[in-house]
């Protein structure tokens, strides 16, 4: 597997992850494949940038089973750069998902706290242990409607572990093919994935420069789409 760069300068990367590769090995002996091993193989110097050996040059992370747009440093104070514009919000994330059932409102922000009990976040805030509370913000808008799904572009304001995934499922429609969080329910005819592409970022680059880039959706979300208006 090759990394697909989408822009590239100085100071940063662009790739457009595809979907089932992890962005980094979770311990030292994983034998799996992952963006940071082929980062490492392409910039030898990464292994120098960030602050966790196993996550070279990795501002940001995309679930293996999403696709879409990240953002690799090239640098440390680059990467210092793109930490603070994720912490003051100022890094725009636009992703589109395909969710069960139709939202009760066509568009809307979900704000809704996630407990951490360990690695695993939830909506439950009480329970027998005590939970780390963080604030997450999610906003979304209909793009599309077929007869038993939902097409949305999705902005999270803030960058919690599976929070899109999460807040979808709180208001009752949870994202296609999401095996944590939508197990069990049926996929549609030609789908094997969770339908859920970073498709565009917005920020400006430590050099002041605006940047706008997008990622169109892989093929095989545009056929799932293409399939479920055929059969509207």
């Amino acid at each position: 597997m090759k990394l697909n760069i989408v822009y590239e300068d100085a100071d940063l990367l662009v790739l457009n992850k595809p979907s089932g590769i992890s962005m980094h090995k979770t311990h030292i002996n994983d034998q799996h494949e992952t963006i940071a091993d082929l980062l490492i193989k392409q910039y030898p110097f990464l292994k120098d940038v960030g602050e966790d050996l196993l996550r070279p040059g990795i501002v940001h992370r995309l679930d293996k089973e999403t696709s879409g747009l990240v953002i690799i440093a090239k640098n440390n104070p680059t990467f210092s750069y793109l930490k603070n514009l994720f912490q003051e919000r100022k890094m725009i994330k636009h992703y589109v998902a395909l969710v069960y059932g139709h939202p009760h409102n066509p568009e809307g922000i979900i704000n809704v706290p996630l407990g951490k009990l360990g690695t695993k976040q939830t909506t439950q805030l009480k329970g027998k242990k005590d939970l780390t509370v963080r604030d997450a913000i999610t906003e979304y808008r209909t793009l599309k409607t077929f007869k038993d799904y939902t097409l949305l572009e999705v902005s999270p304001k803030t960058g919690r572990t599976h929070q899109i995934r999460i807040h979808l499922k709180s208001i009752g429609n949870p994202i296609v093919g999401d095996p944590l969080y939508a197990e069990g329910k049926p996929l549609p005819a030609g789908l094997d994935r969770l339908f859920l592409h970073a498709q565009r970022i917005e920020f400006v680059t430590p050099e002041g420069k605006a940047l706008v880039l997008e990622a169109g959706l892989p093929e095989d979300l545009s056929q799932a789409l293409e399939d479920l208006s055929r059969t509207k």
